[in-house]
């Protein structure tokens, strides 16, 4: 059973924007890195973005200037801005917590089409 749990997904047209968030208990959330993953048809899950409990990002350099990452640890809660979104940025996306452990949601879908 996920522990993480994802919303915000759905369908969008190019050039629009949709907001991830995951929720996730407070024993993973404040000591982990929480980020954010997807996985298009017929590919391999890629790493798209993280930031540490510290505060410290990384964005993946196909999504760099177009997403961002990051949390409220009052709520337990890690974001994901996509804006610009483009027909590739077709996938289901992941939010995982590690390295305590390795904690990851359900997965929520994201469609860029017209």
């Amino acid at each position: 059973q996920a522990q993480l749990v994802e919303s915000g997904g759905g369908l969008v047209q190019p050039g629009g924007s949709l907001r991830l968030s995951c929720v996730a208990p407070g024993s993973i959330f404040r000591i982990n890195t929480m980020g954010w993953y997807r996985q298009a048809p017929g590919k391999q899950r890629e790493l798209v973005a993280w930031i540490s409990n510290g505060g410290s990002t990384m964005t993946a350099d196909s999504v760099t200037g177009r997403f961002t990452i990051s949390r409220d640890n009052a709520k337990n809660t890690v974001y994901l801005q996509m804006n610009s979104l483009k027909p590739e940025d077709t996938a289901v996306y992941y939010c995982r917590g590690w390295p305590i452990g390795n904690y990851w949601g359900q997965g929520t879908q994201v469609t860029v089409s017209t």
